[in-house]
């Protein structure tokens, strides 16, 4: 099976989306000259070409294309080649509105954006695979052809009548009897019982709450039916070029796909990324990223895009500061990116993304971006030969699952203010600032190459992911779990004694009497620390070590943190810092180190292969100590017992 070591060949892939049917003709000779001057080696092209190529129903208008792959190829430039189906053209939802999705409420969404398709389109489809057909057909042996990017970004929910018909279909394989779908989504409850296939619809807007475990089937649906597009064209692609590997662009915890089981179906794994520049943790986020991205992959992966400044989506869209585009790039080169790459090459001056920048900014070639870019491309061609197919090595994994999320979103939840997504990444926060190199897990996949395993929030854990969680900690594995994990089973039931009863004995809890959500801003005294955002009243069992208690209030001189043997329970959300120092605390009881010792705040340190990243997050210079002697691949030179960095600064050592 290709991958992206068949494509990068020793050197790290570097480009952006390319859209030059947004400009005339005679500035694509620009384009080219500007990619060459910074080392740009590949382009993504054609991904929302759709109207230009099919302007009218069965129309083929392919001449613009093929004489733009000519002309990159002509100059050494790599395409990756999109199928435009993210954005079908007018046309198709004014002939045929069926394709056109609808909302919860049953309004139809409208063309004149993107991502204005029925997933479960049977139209859709057919035109869809179509033109992929006759792309495939016509570029699959092209040159300057390097890999298929199927689709853009897949996002599209809809509760249409085709999605309705689709769903009952997908339930239908999924229960095979009505007395087993009524059974699994607890319909005794409000007279919900179905007694036909056909009573069942998508959970559209309703009198009141919804049956939590339809709405987290039909989440789990609406991943499935849009990796159903995605591998129809991914195989019409793939007939046409099997040498060629085959890819799409996850967003970075995104909700609506399960990213463990779409990555399953790529040669290549990539991913969107857009951290917020004025947000002090961006260089967290990125790595985090990173590192689930990583894990799907289970080796090299590719930053499909990201922004050489600023975005258009926020409501106050900031710009990157000098250096700080460069630094986040080589870090996701530190935690296994062999691609680097932008959306968009050239800054569009129409449309509703004008304001999003590009690797040519409207200021032009003298624009500090394009000249930023440059000195990236330049680095970037200094560390592929040392760096690519390696890998970054880690001993601690989060465990990050799409059911659990999707079921702790029901409404008529406990507290709104629990969001996954920022347990996620508070805990990955603590590790990250430990200087612990992190993996991400899911609940059922192989743990035992790592002497730590956490767990921030999973509500809902299958029978197979407890015994998987159970069987890693009598193996000799620490196991860290925060508040409400187990609560519920696959079918989002809860589970009797409000958590997994195995669970219960490995933590050492004989009882949960009640749940405490916290009210914004509020925290409770736990010891030596404050817990933020939950509570929970526990009764410990004999054999447990209460590690912190809860002091003050209700729960006062209950267990807050406790622990049995290997296995830890933290009911609450401990303050950044105090998290931090648990994590360490069972990290160092396990064996595992920080990648290099002693660093400042703000300061990262990741081995990949046999080179050492260093990445300064901080606007002031910095000293380090680092033993030993090695090679700047960067800065040149040799690098003995210390080295400084300066502003957002990046040095990559080797031995």
């Amino acid at each position: 099976m290709p991958d992206l070591n068949d494509v990068t060949r020793g050197r790290i892939l570097f480009g952006g989306d390319y859209n030059p049917e947004q400009w005339p003709e005679e500035v694509w000779q620009d384009d080219v000259r500007l990619m060459k001057a910074a080392g740009v080696n590949s382009v993504t092209v054609g991904v929302f070409s759709w109207a230009k190529l099919e302007p009218r129903p069965g129309a083929r208008e392919f001449g613009w294309l093929d004489r733009l792959l000519d002309l990159l190829h002509q100059h050494g430039i790599g395409v990756v080649l999109a199928t435009p189906t993210a954005s079908p053209p007018p046309w198709l939802g004014r002939l045929h509105p069926d394709t056109l999705p609808r909302d919860e409420h049953g309004q139809i969404v409208w063309w004149g954006s993107r991502q204005q398709f029925s997933h479960s389109s049977t139209v859709y489809r057919h035109y869809a695979a179509a033109l992929t057909e006759d792309l495939a057909a016509r570029y699959g042996e092209h040159p300057a052809l390097t890999m298929w990017h199927i689709n853009n970004e897949y996002c599209t929910y809809d509760w249409g009548d085709e999605s309705a018909r689709a769903f009952r279909a997908w339930l239908q394989r999924r229960y095979e009897t009505l007395d087993a779908l009524n059974e699994a989504w607890g319909t005794a409850f409000w007279s919900q019982r179905y007694d036909s296939w056909a009573e069942i619809i998508p959970p559209r807007r309703a009198q009141y709450l919804k049956n939590p475990t339809q709405v987290l089937d039909f989440k789990r649906f609406t991943s499935d039916a849009l990796l159903e597009c995605y591998l129809a064209e991914r195989d019409i692609v793939t007939r046409h070029s099997p040498h060629l590997p085959v890819t799409t662009n996850f967003m970075p915890l995104w909700t609506g796909q399960d990213a463990w089981e779409w990555a399953q179906h790529e040669d290549i794994v990539s991913v969107d990324i857009y951290p917020d520049p004025k947000d002090p943790l961006a260089g967290q986020f990125n790595a985090m990223i990173g590192d689930m991205t990583r894990c799907q992959a289970h080796g090299p992966w590719m930053v499909m895009e990201q922004a050489a400044g600023p975005v258009n989506f926020r409501g106050i869209n900031h710009p990157k500061p000098r250096g700080l585009n460069r630094l986040l790039s080589l870090q996701s080169v530190a935690h296994g990116a062999d691609a680097i790459c932008f959306f968009q090459w050239r800054q569009s001056r129409q449309g509703a993304e004008k304001f999003h920048s590009g690797m040519v900014s409207h200021a032009g070639e003298h624009g500090r971006t394009y000249q930023e870019v440059k000195e990236l491309g330049a680095d970037l061609a200094r560390l592929g030969p040392a760096v690519t197919g390696t890998h970054t090595p880690a001993q601690v994994a989060v465990v990050h699952d799409w059911d659990s999320w999707w079921a702790d979103q029901q409404g008529g939840r406990l507290s709104d203010q629990v969001r996954y997504e920022e347990l996620i990444r508070a805990w990955h926060r603590a590790l990250w600032e430990a200087g612990l190199a992190t993996d991400f897990a899911r609940p059922e996949g192989e743990l035992g190459a790592y002497r730590v395993v956490v767990v921030p929030h999973l509500y809902l854990l299958t029978d197979a992911a407890v015994e998987n969680l159970l069987a890693y900690v009598a193996d000799g594995g620490s196991l860290v779990c925060g508040f409400h994990t187990g609560a519920a089973d696959a079918d989002d039931r809860v589970r009797e004694g409000g958590m997994d009863g195995r669970l219960r004995e490995l933590f050492g809890i004989r009882t949960v009497h009640e749940w405490w959500p916290l009210d914004p801003g509020e925290t409770v005294g736990c010891g030596t620390f404050r817990g933020t955002l939950w509570s929970e009243e526990l009764e410990a069992a004999e054999d447990a070590e209460v590690v912190a208690s809860y002091e003050g209030g209700e729960l006062d001189g209950l267990p807050a943190v406790l622990r049995r043997g290997q296995g830890w329970y933290i009911s609450t959300l401990p303050e950044p810092d105090a998290l931090r120092e648990l994590l360490t605390t069972v990290a160092r009881e396990a064996g595992v180190r920080p990648v290099l010792d002693g660093l400042p705040a703000g300061v990262e340190a990741v081995r990949r292969g046999d080179l050492l990243f260093l990445l300064n997050h901080g606007r002031l210079p910095v000293e380090l100590a680092v033993p030993g002697t090695h090679r700047d691949l960067l800065g040149g030179g040799t690098v003995e017992g210390s080295i400084t960095l300066g502003r957002y600064g990046v040095a990559v050592l080797a031995p």
